[in-house]
């Protein structure tokens, strides 16, 4: 399976993404359901595939989780990407390490670029004056 249909029709269910999706997003079902305006009992029994909401909660849904409205319902299309292995999370963490460490001496490198040009130009100031 690819990272790209990990929420594919055979491996998850509109239930499974739109749980999925809503925890993404930093909301509890309580929140959710306020923001869409239904029950919590109704989100609940959309997230467990007993109900399904109409197309215009639908594409709410899509909009508030910021996902795309064939995600939501195929799995495919703008969504969630695939959870990290912990080998591929560490792998990804010192990547992202190794780019901070770059940035911080590319930054400390234009400091001091900056410092010497700032100096020049004030002694150019002051010997045309």
């Amino acid at each position: 399976m690819t990272d790209s249909d990990w929420y594919s029709d055979a491996a998850a269910t509109f239930g499974d993404r739109l749980t999925a999706a809503r925890e993404a997003a930093g909301l509890d079902a309580v929140g959710l359901a306020t923001r869409l305006g239904v029950k919590v009992t109704t989100l609940s029994a959309w997230e467990q595939d007993v109900k399904e909401p109409r197309a215009n909660r639908l594409q709410m849904l899509a909009g508030m989780l910021g996902v795309s409205l064939t995600w939501l319902l195929t799995g495919q299309g703008d969504g969630l990407p695939a959870p990290m292995d912990d080998t591929e999370a560490q792998t990804d963490a010192k990547a992202v390490l190794a780019d901070l460490r770059d940035l911080r001496l590319s930054i400390a490198a234009s400091a001091d670029r900056l410092a010497r040009l700032e100096k020049r130009l004030r002694q150019a100031l002051k010997d045309s004056q």
